[in-house]
């Protein structure tokens, strides 16, 4: 009787483990490269993540940060990771510049972060008024891109600039001072210094480039399509339900990445996030978030091309971007369910 038992046991877990979805029994493996230490600004994909949205989707997703002393970039051409968060479509145009076969399959942020921080109680009242400060704080990069466009279209002179080595010491001690800032990160440090602030969006003064985009080897597009859509997808959702539903999940996920990271800290850039419309604003309210505008990606090009930075047969912008996984409304109705109800306590705050 007992060898039977055994054996009908044996019988039925083969059979169970044969009848169980195949899915679940061969998850695609995929890896995600972020560009900085996991924060807000990745919170969707840590959501997709913790709350099981990439498993219901077919897919093992693994979130490499980024950071001080990782750069994800070079490990995606390599085949180390499969997608990665990049900045803006400067990051994208030197790739297709240098023929590195890449592409952007997704692009989270409606509006680039990138900004400009005052003091409240220095009287600079518009971005125009920018243009008389002494002292504008900008780094190595930031002169070699969004300083040249704010020199050639809005006015602002190479004698104002002065080099940013990512502290806002300097900012914080000179009231007059102008700095550029990330919107949800120098303006926030500055508040938790004491001092209020104001914060010029470069995307409200034209500076129309995605960032954080989601960017892809060629090859996975031609030979894995459905493992790609299905990342967008997922990453989509998770997005929707870290924005407005509950992601105390998430944030422990980000946390446990980044122990620099607090929920308060969190709270602090969710609401941001929100309130400036940098994901969930433009075309994602029609198309769902990560919507590409091809024109828009010419637009951006037409810019840089005026402000020096690359000639016009440089890059052909067409090539740069993909609408085949985006521009779907995936998440529309999501997104409606949830902000008819109340904002859980996790997302509240």
């Amino acid at each position: 009787m007992n060898k039977l038992l055994r054996v009908l046991s044996i019988f039925t877990g083969v059979t169970l483990i044969a009848c169980a979805p195949l899915r679940a029994l061969a998850l695609d493996k995929v890896v995600l490269g972020t560009d900085w230490q996991a924060q807000a600004g990745h919170g969707g994909f840590y959501q997709a993540l913790a709350d099981g949205t990439y498993h219901k989707y077919g897919l093992e997703v693994e979130i490499r940060q980024g950071g001080p002393q990782v750069n994800n970039r070079p490990m995606l051409s390599a085949g180390k990771i499969d997608f990665l968060v990049a900045g803006n479509l400067l990051l994208s145009f030197d790739n297709m510049k240098n023929r590195i076969p890449t592409v952007v399959v997704a692009a989270i942020n409606q509006k680039d972060p990138q900004a400009l921080m005052t003091h409240d109680s220095a009287g600079f009242n518009s971005f125009d008024d920018l243009r008389r400060a002494k002292t504008i704080l900008v780094s190595k990069d930031g002169q070699f891109s969004f300083w040249q466009w704010m020199v050639q279209e809005k006015g602002f002179r190479d004698a104002q600039l002065r080099p940013y080595n990512y502290s806002i010491a300097q900012f914080l001690a000179e009231p007059g001072a102008v700095q550029q800032a990330y919107a949800t990160a120098e303006p926030l440090y500055a508040q938790a210094a004491g001092v209020k602030t104001r914060t010029f969006l470069l995307a409200d003064q034209g500076w129309n480039t995605y960032s954080s985009t989601i960017e892809t080897r060629l090859d996975m597009v031609k030979s894995r399509p459905d493992v790609v859509q299905r990342f967008i997808d997922a990453s989509i959702v998770g997005w929707y339900r870290f924005l407005y539903g509950d992601h105390a999940a998430a944030y422990a996920l980000i946390e446990q990445q980044n122990p620099e990271m607090t929920p308060a800290k969190l709270d602090a850039e969710v609401e941001k996030i929100r309130e400036l419309g940098l994901i969930d604003s433009g075309d994602a309210l029609s198309k769902g978030i990560g919507a590409i505008d091809q024109a828009r990606v010419k637009s951006f090009y037409d810019q840089m091309v005026k402000a020096g930075l690359y000639k016009p047969d440089d890059v052909d912008p067409g090539k740069v971007a993909s609408t085949q996984f985006v521009d779907k409304g995936v998440g529309l109705d999501l997104r409606r369910e949830l902000l008819a109800k109340p904002l859980s306590t996790a997302a509240a705050h």
